[in-house]
């Protein structure tokens, strides 16, 4: 795989990882998904934003690519070269979109980015077999690219796929139990969540050839980030604009997940959390009322200003973890304004 020497200064865009993360990844993630060939390919190009809901070719990548931009920024502030890690960053983003194919069939969600999840429009086998594929094409990306760290970036892949398996399982067995610790929610964050933004930021890391202690302490930077993002993604599918995260109006209380703040909110004592667990425990479906006056006795009773506080909690752990590396602070400025950006999502 042939990689164009990267210039942040060049990338449009606000952010230079971002930018360096758009204008690059998109005709790599094209030449993978064309790999595949037929229908396979429109349905994961679909997934990645590639085809519009007719068939049509957008010309573009869908997805924030936040996780690509950790890892090109990660490898620029060890003092190596972004476009060593494109391959890396790839693959994140494939395995990355992999995982949302299958978590809208597990949680059954109907629309993802304003449209039709995959499975919703092609199907939930082709949607299987479409997350199966991007899986594939993940490990593909690394091993295709001759680099020194590609071996064992292979195993740290696979390992974290076996770790957003279990996070997953996780999240899917919370449905089912009466009670969820605060604790046992930020594991499963972690699993869900943390260890692929780990991942990110690992890779990133050692496509610089740093040392191997940096290397970890990188994964664990990425982690705690990785639930703080979630943490505000938990804000978000309560309290979210429709327009911003692509899903309807309180969508999280409508599936009953029991999320950060909910969780939070149903650890304390206040007349509101017996109220929240009984309209959890109800078969009923909720009413857009219903779910109004959900938000509304999960803020009161805390569970919003707890999420938010601890958001801020795994910055200030993720931050502590690589103060004391001697980083380009170029890059480490981008990192921390990125960091910046993805926190105040929920406004």
């Amino acid at each position: 795989m042939s990689t164009p020497e990267i210039d942040a200064r060049s990338a449009p865009g606000f952010n230079p990882g971002l930018s360096m993360a758009r204008w690059l990844l998109p005709p790599v993630l094209s030449s993978s998904i064309d790999s595949l060939g037929g229908q396979l390919s429109q349905i994961c190009g679909y997934q990645l934003g590639m085809y519009d809901v007719d068939g049509h070719k957008t010309g573009r990548v869908a997805g924030k690519l936040i996780r690509p931009a950790f890892t090109l920024l990660c490898t620029q502030a060890v003092g190596g070269r972004p476009e060593d890690a494109l391959p890396a960053s790839a693959a994140i983003e494939l395995l990355h979109n992999a995982s949302l194919i299958h978590d809208d069939i597990m949680d059954g969600d109907q629309e993802r980015r304003h449209r039709p999840t995959v499975w919703a429009k092609f199907g939930e086998p082709m949607a299987i077999l479409a997350g199966d594929a991007l899986i594939a094409l993940g490990f593909e990306a690394i091993a295709g690219y001759q680099h020194p760290a590609a071996a064992r970036s292979t195993a740290v892949l696979a390992a974290t796929l076996r770790k957003l398996a279990v996070g997953q399982e996780l999240d899917l067995r919370f449905e089912s139990e009466a009670t969820v610790s605060v604790d046992e929610c930020l594991a499963m964050m972690g699993g869900k969540t943390g260890v692929l933004l780990g991942c990110s930021c690992r890779l990133g890391s050692a496509y610089a050839s740093a040392p191997a202690e940096w290397s970890v302490r990188f994964e664990r930077f990425g982690y705690h980030l990785g639930i703080a993002f979630q943490l505000v993604d938990d804000l978000l599918g309560i309290w979210g604009d429709p327009h911003v995260t692509g899903k309807p109006v309180g969508s999280d209380l409508h599936a009953r997940k029991k999320s950060a703040p909910v969780v939070a909110a149903l650890a304390t004592t206040t007349t509101g959390a017996h109220w929240i667990a009984a309209r959890y425990a109800s078969p009923d479906p909720l009413t857009g009322d219903e779910v109004t006056e959900l938000a509304d006795a999960i803020d009161e009773a805390g569970g919003r200003a707890w999420t938010r506080v601890e958001a801020d909690r795994q910055i200030s752990i993720a931050w502590d973890l690589i103060d004391g590396l001697d980083l380009d602070q170029s890059a480490r400025s981008h990192l921390a304004s990125l960091t910046t950006t993805l926190m105040k999502r929920e406004s």
